[in-house]
């Protein structure tokens, strides 16, 4: 069977800077389905719209747009969705001794050294974080070098004050720079997004990163701290998520769809996941689908 391996994305610096800027208009980022990673700290707005996200083993649906600081190493993909009103996406690259290896060192800079700390595991901010830091983003695309560079530093000093944020992979996510664990997870990975809606084995999944079912199961909780099972019923309840919101199409088709074979297994599942009835999430989000 085909297996897609991870992409390493290379990034070149924005002539004249020290890190890249990058502004996508809608419709235009070809690379938001991709499973990649990268040794660079990513800083993504998107303006606008909704998606299912992946970062790390967190998979998860945003409404409103989207802010998120994701660290060097961990893999990511889906932030955009074209059909749900996505306006823009502003992503800023560096890397973690982008101003040399002392310069995070200076008292002044603790809590930015701080946040790129945190952003191992992948933030998300919210609420008027969000709307503040956003706004800031996309004003740099017209400001000169010198005025960009101090408003990123004073973004990533605000952000590590904020008490808007999540961290998404708050119980770790241990890839660090082992090449091996990023080949195999990439392919786990890749295969569960390619094959969500149909049955599973563990023991399929297992051959194709050349491990015993045992081996691979142990494997996976130690760098993920969950089951496969328990990754793969995310996966399922978020696709939900996205469905309910986005198609109005019947609650038992989005059940189906999803990749659960049994409707009342889905009831429960997604309100012990949402905190709310697939009825009662359907309802607060239809102003997506309208």
């Amino acid at each position: 069977m085909k297996t897609i391996a991870p992409a390493l994305e290379v990034i070149t610096n924005s002539y004249g800077s020290s890190f890249t800027y990058a502004k996508h208009a809608e419709k235009t980022n070809s690379k938001a389905h991709l499973w990649h990673y990268h040794p660079e700290i990513e800083l993504v707005y998107i303006n606008g719209g909704a998606g299912k996200r992946q970062i790390g083993s967190h998979v998860s649906y945003y409404t409103n747009g989207s802010l998120l600081l994701i660290g060097a190493n961990l893999p990511h993909c889906g932030f955009t969705n074209e059909q749900t009103g996505n306006t823009t996406e502003t992503v800023i690259h560096i890397k973690p001794e982008f101003l040399g290896s002392d310069f995070f060192v200076a008292p002044e800079m603790r809590k930015v050294q701080n946040i790129l700390k945190q952003a191992k595991g992948g933030i998300a901010f919210g609420g008027e974080t969000k709307k503040r830091i956003g706004k800031k983003i996309e004003m740099m695309e017209n400001e000169p070098p010198f005025q960009r560079l101090l408003t990123l530093l004073g973004i990533l000093d605000e952000l590590d004050s904020s008490t808007e944020s999540t961290i998404l992979n708050a119980d770790g996510f241990s890839l660090e720079l082992q090449t091996q664990d990023n080949d195999r997870m990439n392919v786990v990975f890749n295969f569960v997004k390619d094959h969500f809606q149909e049955s599973i084995s563990i023991d399929e999944v297992s051959s194709l990163v050349s491990m015993t079912t045992p081996s691979f199961c142990r494997y996976f909780k130690k760098i993920s701290n969950k089951t496969f099972t328990e990754f793969v019923n995310e996966y399922r309840l978020v696709h939900a998520s996205k469905l309910l919101a986005e198609q109005p199409i019947s609650i038992n088709e989005v059940c189906y769809e999803s990749g659960f074979n049994n409707f009342s297994h889905f009831s429960k599942s997604f309100k012990q996941y949402t905190g709310k009835s697939a009825s009662q999430y359907r309802h607060e989000h239809k102003i997506i689908i309208s």
